[in-house]
Protein backbone atom coordinates (compact mmCIF):
# COMPACT_ATOMS: atom_id res chain seq x y z
CA UNK A 1 0.00 0.00 0.00
CA UNK A 2 1.56 3.34 -0.90
CA UNK A 3 0.71 5.37 2.17
CA UNK A 4 1.43 8.74 0.13
CA UNK A 5 -0.75 7.94 -2.33
CA UNK A 6 -4.05 7.73 0.28
CA UNK A 7 -6.51 9.72 0.44
CA UNK A 8 -6.46 11.43 3.90
CA UNK A 9 -9.67 11.02 5.94
CA UNK A 10 -11.05 12.92 8.80
CA UNK A 11 -11.65 11.33 12.03
CA UNK A 12 -15.03 13.06 12.20
CA UNK A 13 -16.33 11.89 9.08
CA UNK A 14 -15.89 7.80 11.12
CA UNK A 15 -18.68 8.96 13.23
CA UNK A 16 -20.80 10.34 9.88
CA UNK A 17 -20.63 7.39 7.99
CA UNK A 18 -21.28 5.11 10.75
CA UNK A 19 -24.40 7.03 11.65
CA UNK A 20 -25.35 7.11 7.65
CA UNK A 21 -23.73 6.81 4.69
CA UNK A 22 -25.53 8.02 2.39
CA UNK A 23 -25.52 11.07 4.90
CA UNK A 24 -22.14 11.28 4.49
CA UNK A 25 -21.83 11.27 0.80
CA UNK A 26 -24.56 14.02 0.25
CA UNK A 27 -21.95 15.86 2.52
CA UNK A 28 -18.64 14.87 1.86
CA UNK A 29 -19.04 14.37 -2.17
CA UNK A 30 -22.27 16.68 -3.36
CA UNK A 31 -21.24 18.79 -0.28
CA UNK A 32 -25.07 19.31 0.95
CA UNK A 33 -25.43 20.46 4.89
CA UNK A 34 -28.15 21.86 6.29
CA UNK A 35 -28.15 22.55 10.56
CA UNK A 36 -30.86 22.23 12.61
CA UNK A 37 -31.94 21.63 16.54
CA UNK A 38 -29.59 18.82 17.04
CA UNK A 39 -26.29 20.21 15.05
CA UNK A 40 -26.62 23.53 16.41
CA UNK A 41 -26.57 22.30 19.89
CA UNK A 42 -24.07 19.69 19.21
CA UNK A 43 -21.59 23.17 18.12
CA UNK A 44 -22.45 25.02 21.01
CA UNK A 45 -21.99 21.67 23.20
CA UNK A 46 -18.15 21.83 21.94
CA UNK A 47 -17.34 25.45 21.90
CA UNK A 48 -15.33 25.05 25.35
CA UNK A 49 -13.48 21.92 24.01
CA UNK A 50 -12.22 23.50 21.11
CA UNK A 51 -10.30 26.58 22.76
CA UNK A 52 -6.78 24.94 21.99
CA UNK A 53 -4.81 25.20 25.44
CA UNK A 54 -4.38 23.64 28.25
CA UNK A 55 -4.90 23.37 32.39
CA UNK A 56 -4.00 21.75 34.84
CA UNK A 57 -6.94 19.47 37.16
CA UNK A 58 -6.99 18.29 40.68
CA UNK A 59 -6.60 14.82 39.73
CA UNK A 60 -2.97 15.91 38.78
CA UNK A 61 -4.07 15.33 34.91
CA UNK A 62 -2.87 18.00 32.12
CA UNK A 63 -5.40 18.37 29.95
CA UNK A 64 -4.72 19.28 25.94
CA UNK A 65 -7.53 20.42 24.66
CA UNK A 66 -8.11 20.74 20.50
CA UNK A 67 -5.38 18.84 20.13
CA UNK A 68 -4.88 18.32 16.26
CA UNK A 69 -4.08 14.60 15.87
CA UNK A 70 -2.77 12.37 13.00
CA UNK A 71 -1.90 8.93 12.02
CA UNK A 72 0.39 8.41 8.99
CA UNK A 73 0.13 4.85 8.28
CA UNK A 74 -3.67 4.82 7.75
CA UNK A 75 -3.68 8.66 6.52
CA UNK A 76 -6.11 9.68 9.21
CA UNK A 77 -6.42 13.00 10.54
CA UNK A 78 -8.41 14.93 13.13
CA UNK A 79 -9.02 17.01 16.37
CA UNK A 80 -9.44 16.01 19.92
CA UNK A 81 -12.30 17.60 21.88
CA UNK A 82 -9.97 16.51 25.33
CA UNK A 83 -6.81 14.47 25.21
CA UNK A 84 -5.96 13.88 29.61
CA UNK A 85 -2.16 12.94 30.22
CA UNK A 86 -2.06 10.76 33.27
CA UNK A 87 1.13 9.97 35.38
CA UNK A 88 2.19 6.72 34.23
CA UNK A 89 4.75 4.29 34.78
CA UNK A 90 8.63 5.28 34.67
CA UNK A 91 7.77 8.62 34.24
CA UNK A 92 5.93 8.41 31.00
CA UNK A 93 2.16 10.38 30.91
CA UNK A 94 -0.82 7.66 29.56
CA UNK A 95 -3.02 10.15 27.25
CA UNK A 96 -6.77 9.24 27.53
CA UNK A 97 -8.72 10.77 24.59
CA UNK A 98 -12.27 12.43 25.76
CA UNK A 99 -14.84 12.99 23.16
CA UNK A 100 -18.05 15.75 23.93
CA UNK A 101 -21.25 14.71 22.94
CA UNK A 102 -24.94 16.50 23.21
CA UNK A 103 -26.94 13.19 24.59
CA UNK A 104 -27.58 11.32 27.48
CA UNK A 105 -24.98 8.63 28.56
CA UNK A 106 -25.92 5.46 25.65
CA UNK A 107 -23.42 3.72 24.21
CA UNK A 108 -23.11 4.19 20.00
CA UNK A 109 -21.14 2.01 17.90
CA UNK A 110 -20.14 5.32 15.96
CA UNK A 111 -19.39 6.83 18.97
CA UNK A 112 -16.80 4.11 20.06
CA UNK A 113 -15.13 4.04 16.88
CA UNK A 114 -14.84 7.91 16.67
CA UNK A 115 -12.41 7.87 20.08
CA UNK A 116 -10.98 5.00 19.22
CA UNK A 117 -9.56 6.67 16.62
CA UNK A 118 -8.51 9.74 18.30
CA UNK A 119 -6.76 6.59 20.46
CA UNK A 120 -4.86 5.26 17.44
CA UNK A 121 -3.61 8.64 16.50
CA UNK A 122 -2.15 9.45 19.72
CA UNK A 123 -0.59 6.09 19.66
CA UNK A 124 0.94 6.76 16.65
CA UNK A 125 2.00 10.27 17.38
CA UNK A 126 3.54 9.59 20.80
CA UNK A 127 4.78 6.24 20.92
CA UNK A 128 2.93 4.84 23.73
CA UNK A 129 -0.11 2.97 24.26
CA UNK A 130 -3.39 4.05 24.52
CA UNK A 131 -5.53 1.56 26.11
CA UNK A 132 -8.91 3.55 26.32
CA UNK A 133 -10.78 6.71 26.25
CA UNK A 134 -14.34 8.30 26.98
CA UNK A 135 -16.97 10.24 25.87
CA UNK A 136 -18.30 12.91 28.02
CA UNK A 137 -21.92 13.38 27.85
CA UNK A 138 -23.20 16.84 28.42
CA UNK A 139 -27.08 16.33 28.93
CA UNK A 140 -26.39 14.22 31.87
CA UNK A 141 -22.51 15.49 32.50
CA UNK A 142 -21.61 12.23 32.96
CA UNK A 143 -18.83 9.78 31.27
CA UNK A 144 -18.78 6.82 29.23
CA UNK A 145 -15.11 4.47 29.34
CA UNK A 146 -14.34 3.43 26.18
CA UNK A 147 -12.07 -0.09 25.85
CA UNK A 148 -10.04 -0.04 22.68
CA UNK A 149 -9.71 -3.52 21.91
CA UNK A 150 -8.67 -5.81 19.59
CA UNK A 151 -12.34 -5.81 17.99
CA UNK A 152 -12.88 -2.17 18.09
CA UNK A 153 -9.93 -1.39 17.30
CA UNK A 154 -9.91 -3.73 13.37
CA UNK A 155 -13.89 -1.68 13.17
CA UNK A 156 -11.94 1.54 13.44
CA UNK A 157 -9.77 0.65 10.59
CA UNK A 158 -12.19 -0.75 8.85
CA UNK A 159 -14.13 2.11 8.50
CA UNK A 160 -11.20 4.55 7.54
CA UNK A 161 -10.98 1.87 4.50
CA UNK A 162 -14.53 2.32 4.09
CA UNK A 163 -14.60 6.13 4.26
CA UNK A 164 -11.94 6.22 1.92
CA UNK A 165 -13.36 4.09 -0.77
CA UNK A 166 -17.00 6.19 -0.60
CA UNK A 167 -14.96 9.25 -0.66
CA UNK A 168 -12.75 7.74 -3.61
CA UNK A 169 -15.84 6.93 -6.03
CA UNK A 170 -19.28 9.19 -7.05
CA UNK A 171 -21.96 6.56 -5.94
CA UNK A 172 -24.29 8.17 -3.48
CA UNK A 173 -25.72 5.12 -1.24
CA UNK A 174 -29.54 4.84 -1.60
CA UNK A 175 -32.19 6.26 1.30
CA UNK A 176 -32.65 3.84 3.73
CA UNK A 177 -35.50 4.76 6.28
CA UNK A 178 -33.96 4.22 9.91
CA UNK A 179 -34.58 5.43 13.17
CA UNK A 180 -32.32 7.98 13.59
CA UNK A 181 -33.37 9.58 10.03
CA UNK A 182 -35.59 11.70 11.98
CA UNK A 183 -33.50 13.77 13.72
CA UNK A 184 -31.19 13.79 10.43
CA UNK A 185 -30.62 17.75 9.49
CA UNK A 186 -30.93 16.09 5.58
CA UNK A 187 -33.66 14.86 6.48
CA UNK A 188 -35.85 17.01 3.56
CA UNK A 189 -33.15 16.29 1.34
CA UNK A 190 -32.57 12.51 1.42
CA UNK A 191 -36.58 11.57 1.69
CA UNK A 192 -35.86 8.43 3.17
CA UNK A 193 -39.90 7.70 3.24
CA UNK A 194 -39.45 7.64 -0.46
CA UNK A 195 -37.27 4.56 -0.29
CA UNK A 196 -40.17 1.96 -0.09
CA UNK A 197 -42.21 3.42 -2.73
CA UNK A 198 -39.49 3.28 -5.94
CA UNK A 199 -42.76 3.69 -8.48
CA UNK A 200 -42.88 7.53 -6.98
CA UNK A 201 -39.39 8.09 -7.80
CA UNK A 202 -40.06 6.30 -11.20
CA UNK A 203 -43.50 8.64 -12.17
CA UNK A 204 -41.18 11.74 -10.68
CA UNK A 205 -38.17 10.73 -12.92
CA UNK A 206 -40.41 10.44 -16.15
CA UNK A 207 -41.89 13.82 -15.59
CA UNK A 208 -38.67 15.41 -15.20
CA UNK A 209 -37.22 14.15 -17.86
CA UNK A 210 -39.94 13.46 -19.72
CA UNK A 211 -39.02 14.74 -23.96
CA UNK A 212 -42.55 15.04 -25.78
CA UNK A 213 -43.18 18.86 -24.90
Amino acid sequence: MDIERLQPVSISMLNEFLYCDRRCALHQLDALWQDNAWTVAGTIAHEHADDPGYRQTAEGARVERALPLFADSIALVGKADIVEFRPGDCGREIPLPVDYKLGRRRKWENDDVQVCAQGLCLEEMLGVPVPKGAVYHVKTRRRREILFTDQLRQLTIQTVENVRALLSGDAIPPAVLRPQCEGCSLHGVCVPELAGHPHILETAYGRLFRTDG
